[in-house]
């Protein structure tokens, strides 16, 4: 037997691309078109470069107090890793342990099953129906976890708290993870629910709503001692994993929400014109509450269409993939972006 032979070899993920295109309108990737808060700028330019020299603190002690009184949890009850992805990926490995399989949708986030198979963890798929909703009685059966974005990605379609409630009353013994990247785009988050269901834990990021994407931070919220657990294997893993400029930029983002409320406002504003927009221009738009939208022309196909529009220097996303072949994710950008996309789709449906 070679070494090649004892490698572990999975299929990963595959990020959006971030293309190298002169002046393009980049709509791929569901970042937020706003920069962060001014407070955020202030922070970076007071930063003591001194202490970059020491270890950073390790359990973000500041920020993980201000995280926890912004939503009313204990300190305990929060968790923060470098990114939602990293987040996420430590979930899988604390708390999908058992030997039923874990549930998912099988139109979401595609990184769910990447994690699966890097950690040998069976698992099956819930298949939405043809309008993309998942249906509440496929999650009453023997599982060892249930995982789910709300708002879904990358539909953007969102389910209400009545929903989560009755997975989590059917699903006592298994650890629920309600994914809420895109919950600050119109949604109801469920993070009230989680004193009330010891088995709930909500992952957000600070990618999308609060601009931040490039300093890397997600956090997880849930009950104590499910908390303590994942902390437990992160320790394993990494005992310094959030930096010291992060922390700093963080806490100085948390402290302004009114900003992060202000942009969000803007984003929901110009999804919803959009929507519109495309409605009719004859797309099929499901009714997202996400960032982005999810849509399909019925005379035009999938791959034709992100082509045309990649030739133009509009870069969306697409996969091909069955289900969802003929559909386009398009982040929501600014108002003039936006415009400029539905001039060029306006033109091209009518050649």
């Amino acid at each position: 037997m070679t070494w090649q032979d004892k490698l572990r070899k999975v299929e990963p993920y595959v990020a959006g691309e971030q293309p190298k295109i002169v002046n393009m309108i980049k709509l791929n990737t569901n970042e937020n078109p706003y920069g962060p808060s001014l407070k955020v700028k202030e922070v970076i330019s007071n930063i003591d470069i001194d202490k970059l020299r020491l270890y950073p603190n390790s359990d973000a002690v500041d920020l993980r107090k201000a995280l926890a009184d912004y939503y009313n949890l204990d300190e305990e009850q929060v968790f923060i890793g470098n990114g939602s992805d990293e987040v996420l990926a430590l979930t899988f490995l604390t708390f999908f342990n058992g030997k039923e399989p874990v549930l998912f949708p099988d139109i979401t986030y595609s990184f769910y099953p990447v994690y699966c198979d890097l950690y040998q963890i069976d698992y099956q798929l819930v298949k939405l129906d043809d309008n993309f909703k998942m249906n509440v009685n496929d999650f009453m059966r023997t599982n060892s976890g249930i995982i789910f974005p709300n708002p879904n990605a990358p539909t953007g379609l969102l389910e209400d708290l009545d929903f989560i409630e009755t997975i989590l009353k059917n699903n006592p013994d298994s650890i629920v993870v309600v994914d809420e990247a895109y919950i600050d785009f119109g949604g109801k988050s469920c993070v009230p629910l989680i004193n009330k269901y010891e088995n709930l834990v909500v992952i957000q990021t600070y990618s999308k709503s609060r601009s931040l994407a490039g300093i890397r931070l997600g956090i997880a919220l849930g009950n104590k001692e499910a908390i303590s657990h994942l902390y437990d294997v992160k320790n394993s893993f990494n005992s310094y994993p959030i930096d010291y400029i992060t922390q700093q930029i963080a806490l100085a983002s948390i402290l302004d929400d009114q900003d992060t409320k202000a942009k969000c406002a803007k984003i929901i504003k110009t999804r919803e014109m959009t929507k519109q927009r495309l409605k009719q221009l004859g797309f099929i738009v499901p009714d997202s509450y996400a960032n982005f939208v999810f849509v399909k022309h019925p005379d035009i196909d999938g791959q034709e269409l992100f082509k045309a529009l990649r030739k133009e220097g509009i870069i969306v996303r697409h996969w091909n993939k069955e289900r969802i072949a003929q559909y386009l994710r398009i982040t929501i950008g600014t108002d003039e972006q936006m415009e400029v996309m539905l001039q060029f789709l306006t033109k091209y449906l009518k050649k």
